[in-house]
């Protein structure tokens, strides 16, 4: 009951139960629209209308508090308007506590950033709440640094948190951080390791950005962490919630015939102290003449560069077993960086003489390290390993997928391979026109994925395609460039590329866990068994690999990491793609539909948008199988 300037006593609660009523069964914008701007208005300045404000919201049941809360914190113009009109709500009522604390903070996450920086400077603005803020920030950092959290929450909620504990840091007063700053750098030191071991770019940029804006907070006088990043829109918008933004004021508008009387008076002024300023700048003394005199080059001698040669360039060796002495032992920088340049096109160009020593030649490659700075050394050795591995399949791929698996090889060495074998695959998989060493314009294969919410800016080129698919032609000659034609060069060579690589993932090494902590290797790993698969469409060898590749998919299907889901989900897609629909209910019957029990299950629970939108692909691929099969005649 409060009392209303008039004499006369009146109880509010009534109100209170139309407004959470009304909120509850969906009107909430409608009634709060009105409501918000109204009582901002007439709590400004009257500390009466506070207090029913206050009283209004109290009143509210528990049953329906959270709706009314979600309402007021959406609505509000501001946390300093949001702290009038709610007051303490969340020191005195549980429910209220709860919502604004735990719900809109840690156990929901698709509000927009106004709506958390109404919510946590709320919580600033009064000293009895300050301790719940701390308390926050707090939870926040524990859910953020809990590695389980970090593998099975999906990255927008990741994002959400993030940004919640940069606006709770900005918040933070000196003494604070003083008193809870052992806990602030512990919080960081977990968090930061479980965002860096995630496969997710996205994951890992989050958690450095937030370490960083941690350790700049606890850090005022001394050394800061620091990480190198893409400083993108999104990584610019984390870090402008570090710095309270001001508060927002209006300012009174000048009429227009003041406006411009003050503009035209101001003019002559301006262009007068321009005139000063050229005149002083104009003006030199004698002595400044005789000081610039002294200063000019022209008196200097030019030196005479007339018999002076160029340095001869180094030659590269012309044969390969000189490539490898080169590569092995010479001192001479200037010729090692030629034969890194040069040895690619003399594989190409002398195939019989590269088989002679092509094993040699790779493991000189998989272990050479860049003497100097010769700009794309990377991509330089990659594409010599393609070379000689396109050159020699059979024996360097044994060689290459033995050595994945071995002892004394760093990680980013263990992904060359894999990648040095995909580039492979493709170039032995697309066909060469005879006589021609580049390929037509024609694109490459490439594994489709369901499009996203962008699709619909491709809609011309697919109606377009589905339009020339469908078009008789009878003009004489041909009406387009003739594609590049000849054998599929990976159809022996496939099984060498593809089983080595999937049967020993499941043994550790001393150095190297799959199944452990080296998951972002065993996710690239994934990716690559995918795209083989791919590429071996028609070949041979396709129905064994489905099936080996299945069993592998099976085995990992529940694995944490959202990457290697990822690469799972894409096996699945590429072994419908490229097995025959017959083979595959001849030979994986059973498997296919405990697949799709599978895949069900992610699409409704999966935490991953990625992943579930893999897993509809696939479901729509099998259903276009099922319905391919029921058009065959029997």
């Amino acid at each position: 009951v409060c009392f209303i300037p008039g004499g006369s006593d009146c109880s509010i609660s009534f109100a209170s139960h139309i407004l959470g009523k009304v909120c509850v069964h969906g009107r909430q914008k409608e009634i709060l629209s009105i409501l918000v701007p109204h009582l901002s208005d007439l709590t400004k300045s009257d500390c009466i209308w506070q207090r029913i404000c206050w009283r209004l919201v109290e009143c509210v049941p528990d049953r329906w508090m959270e709706a009314v809360v979600l309402g007021f914190v959406q609505r509000a113009p501001g946390a300093d308007v949001l702290s009038r009109l709610l007051g303490n709500l969340v020191v005195k009522n549980k429910k209220a506590r709860f919502v604004v604390t735990q719900k809109l903070l840690l156990l929901q996450y698709g509000y927009k950033t106004a709506v958390l920086q109404n919510l946590l400077g709320y919580m600033s603005q009064d000293s009895l709440r300050r301790a719940l803020l701390i308390k926050v920030l707090q939870e926040l950092l524990e859910t953020w640094g809990s590695s389980s959290a970090v593998k099975h929450s999906p990255a927008e909620q990741q994002q959400y948190i993030s940004k919640a504990i940069l606006i709770c840091l900005s918040h933070l007063k000196e003494s604070e951080i003083e008193s809870c700053r052992q806990e602030l750098l512990t919080s960081m030191m977990e968090g930061v390791k479980c965002h860096l071991d995630s496969s997710l770019p996205q994951i890992r940029r989050l958690g450095m950005i937030v370490a960083e804006s941690i350790s700049s907070k606890i850090n005022t006088d001394g050394p800061v962490l620091k990480f190198q990043y893409e400083e993108d829109d999104e990584a610019r918008e984390l870090k402008s919630l570090l710095v309270q933004s001001p508060p927002f004021c209006v300012v009174a508008s000048v009429p227009d015939d003041h406006r411009n009387e003050k503009a035209d008076a101001a003019l002559p002024l301006v262009l007068e102290s321009n005139g000063k300023s050229h005149t002083a700048a104009t003006h030199v003394t004698p002595d400044e003449e005789s000081d610039a005199e002294l200063d000019s080059d022209d008196d200097l001698i030019p030196y005479d560069m007339s018999e002076d040669k160029e340095l001869k360039k180094t030659k590269a060796p012309v044969y390969i077993r000189d490539c490898i002495e080169v590569l092995t032992g010479c001192e001479d920088v200037d010729k090692w960086e030629a034969t890194v340049k040069a040895v690619e096109s003399l594989v190409r160009k002398n195939p019989a003489a590269t088989r002679e020593v092509s094993v040699e030649l790779a493991k000189i490659l998989l272990h050479l390290e860049e003497k100097t700075c010769i700009e794309g050394f990377a991509e330089l050795r990659q594409r010599a390993q393609v070379a000689v591995l396109t050159t020699d399949p059979i024996p360097v791929a044994q060689y290459l997928t033995s050595q994945f698996y071995s002892l004394n090889y760093s990680l980013c060495q263990r992904m060359d391979i894999l990648d040095v074998l995909v580039l492979s695959a493709q170039e032995l998989s697309y066909p060469k026109a005879r006589g021609k060493t580049k390929h037509s314009g024609a694109q490459r294969p490439c594994i489709q994925l369901l499009p996203g919410s962008d699709s619909s800016k491709d809609w011309r080129r697919i109606v377009d395609e589905r339009i020339k698919s469908k078009t008789r032609r009878f003009a004489k000659g041909p009406s387009q460039v003739e594609l590049a034609f000849g054998p599929n060069e990976f159809n022996s060579v496939a099984g060498h590329f593809f089983f080595p690589l999937i049967q020993n993932f499941d043994r550790p090494l001393s150095t190297f866990d799959l199944l452990g902590e080296d998951h972002f290797v065993l996710g690239r790993l994934v990716h690559t068994l995918a795209i083989l698969m791919y590429l071996a469409v028609n070949t041979m060898a396709v129905t064994a690999m489905g099936k080996a590749l299945l069993e592998f998919v099976w085995a990992l299907r529940f694995h944490t990491d959202s990457y290697v889901r990822q690469g799972l989900l894409s096996c699945i897609s590429s072994m419908l793609l490229s097995v025959p629909a017959e083979c595959l209910l001849e030979n994986m019957t059973e498997e296919l539909l405990e697949t799709q029990s599978w895949l069900e299950d992610v699409v409704e629970k999966d935490p991953d948008g990625d992943c579930r939108r893999l897993a509809l692909q696939n479901l729509l691929l099998m259903e276009n199988l099922k319905k391919k099969l029921r058009t065959v005649p029997s």
